[in-house]
């Protein structure tokens, strides 16, 4: 029979496999980083036994839940306007904020038909974007069709998602035939073509993270996004 002893060494054995610090973060993340956030998650739980509480919306949205006291810890923003100002507002913490991805656009046509974006945005019944006052894919859509000289006869008439994960519902539905979306979300769930936007139509979609709540949980997790591991699943998910 086994001395009790033996059953408390086991035990110890246990508990030190066991991760007694896991913890839960909150994370406060733009709709287009959705698609590389999962593996990322699964992967940094994996490694350090915390896990993420993810909420996804417009970077704008986030901005102003933030400022009202929303309880994140961490805040993945479409821009890096918005941690800057949190990080002079005081609500972000100083020397954290870094920029974790750079996004590339493209025009989506489901259809696989377009061979001329021009003539195609011309042709279309109508085209999505995501709201360029709320969300920096938005704004580079806008950006974009300024520089095509097509922002007056077909940007001001465009459907406005609220973020880029709804306008990219507004074309996958067929609502609109063309719309203005992020390369990782087409890599999800290829479908049709796409055109890659120039990078000379638009200001650089470079997105930022700030720590928002000092806590190890929170370090280790902006540690995590600066890793190798992370660096390559953010490459592969469709970001420069």
């Amino acid at each position: 029979m086994p001395r009790p002893t033996d059953w408390l060494l086991s035990l110890f054995v246990v508990l030190l496999a066991t991760p007694a610090l896991a913890a839960e973060v909150r994370v406060a993340v733009a709709s287009n980083f959705a698609g590389v956030m999962e593996p990322l998650a699964a992967a940094f739980t994996e490694e350090t036994g915390h896990h993420l509480r993810l909420s996804y919306g417009s970077t704008g949205k986030h901005y102003a839940q933030i400022r009202q006291g929303a309880p994140f810890d961490v805040f993945l923003a479409a821009d890096e306007t918005r941690p800057r100002r949190l990080e002079a507002e005081g609500v972000g913490v100083p020397g954290t904020r870094f920029t974790y991805a750079v996004g590339v656009l493209v025009l989506w046509d489901p259809t696989g038909e377009m061979t001329d974006p021009v003539q195609s945005l011309q042709q279309a019944r109508r085209i999505a974007l995501a709201n360029p006052r709320l969300a920096p894919y938005g704004r580079a859509a806008q950006e974009t069709l300024q520089a095509m000289g097509l922002w007056e006869s077909v940007g001001v008439e465009a459907v406005r998602g609220e973020n880029i994960a709804q306008t990219y519902q507004f074309v996958a539905t067929g609502n609109v035939g063309l719309g203005f979306i992020a390369l990782s979300q087409w890599q999800i769930r290829p479908r049709g073509d796409y055109w890659l936007v120039p990078e000379t139509h638009y200001q650089p979609i470079v997105q930022q993270a700030i720590l928002l709540r000092d806590t190890p949980p929170a370090r280790a997790f902006l540690r995590f996004l600066q890793s190798d591991t992370a660096r390559t699943l953010i490459r592969d998910g469709g970001y420069r």
